[in-house]
């Protein structure tokens, strides 16, 4: 099999025991594999150290960005209000669903080397009482920060307000306690921590705030709350599922647990990027950029393609 090797934060490398999984079809009405989705769902509330009293799992095909639109537009009711704290190009892709789906919205802008300021945010909520939910990504990739949503939260719910957060590149690579954070809706991809395969994307949500989107999604396919009642009864999914997916992803998940846990992949990431930082001072990474990117859109791409050439020189693993 050829061998290359993704130094992204998603899609990535995956092992060979995870492709090996999709090897083999399956009908999306077999009974073992609705039940390898209940086992999925429930594992990922362990992960997210939540019981299956308060919170759920939906999982929702497409990528991570259908899952992010699935919760925007079917927990922002027509009477509602979202504000988004945004430094950098997911937190604005957060803006352009809202646009398309006729959200109403305001957005808080931070520079994208900076983080979203809890104190900006209770401010601003302060000031307009017609704000209902609060969203924010959790791992901004277009910097690699890694924003305060704990100061966040703690505002958020102060308020009164729904919590809402893109964890996209974080979950299960940085441990995230969402219930005692308060968090209503976090949207993760099968592609990111977990190393599974791209196909489909899913959401921890709390079950007070998932009842209240019943009947007001602004999508069919999208639908949060009819995606959850039908998966909620067997495993079943509503729409065609994408079984090889699933099945490369219950034995990633396997493999998460058999690595250590969430603690324990946290510490291989952050190995990794220590080593990177100290290789990418060797190499003068900083003067090379300075030198050929001036636009701070581009640096992050150019960033990750110097980098990517260079550890695969060396073979980091």
């Amino acid at each position: 099999m050829k061998q290359y090797k993704l130094l992204t934060p998603g899609p990535l490398t995956t092992t060979e025991t995870v492709k090996k999984e999709m090897m083999f079809d399956h009908c999306t009405w077999d009974n073992d594999y609705k039940e390898i989705t209940q086992e999925i769902r429930a594992g990922l509330l362990k992960l997210a150290h939540v019981d299956e009293d308060t919170y759920t799992a939906i999982l929702m095909q497409g990528s991570g960005t259908f899952g992010v639109e699935s919760v925007l537009t079917s927990s922002v009711g027509t009477k509602d209000k979202l504000l988004i704290a945004a430094n950098g190009a997911y937190g604005e892709r957060m803006e352009d669903i809202a646009k398309h789906a006729g959200i109403v919205y305001e957005i808080y802008h931070q520079d994208y080397d900076k983080v979203p300021d809890a104190k900006v945010i209770e401010k601003i909520l302060n000031e307009d009482p017609t704000i209902t939910h609060v969203s924010m990504v959790h791992s901004e990739t277009t910097s690699g920060i890694l924003n305060d949503i704990t100061s966040v939260a703690k505002v958020v719910k102060a308020k009164g307000r729904m919590m809402i957060v893109d964890a996209m590149s974080s979950f299960a690579g940085v441990d995230i306690p969402v219930g005692e954070l308060g968090i209503d809706f976090l949207i993760s991809s099968a592609n990111k921590c977990i190393q599974g395969v791209p196909g489909f994307s899913f959401i921890i949500a709390k079950k007070e705030a998932l009842r209240k989107t019943k009947g007001q999604a602004r999508s069919l396919s999208l639908d949060l709350y009819d995606q959850w009642e039908t998966m909620n009864k067997d495993g079943k999914w509503r729409f065609t599922s994408p079984t090889h997916v699933v099945l490369a992803f219950a034995q990633a998940m396997k493999e998460l647990k058999e690595e250590g846990g969430i603690l324990a992949r946290s510490k291989r990431y952050r190995d990794n990027n220590r080593e990177i930082i100290k290789r990418s001072r060797k190499w003068d990474l900083k003067h090379i950029l300075t030198k050929y990117i001036k636009d701070r859109s581009l640096r992050h791409f150019y960033f990750r393609k110097i980098v990517t050439l260079h550890l695969k020189k060396c073979m980091i693993t």
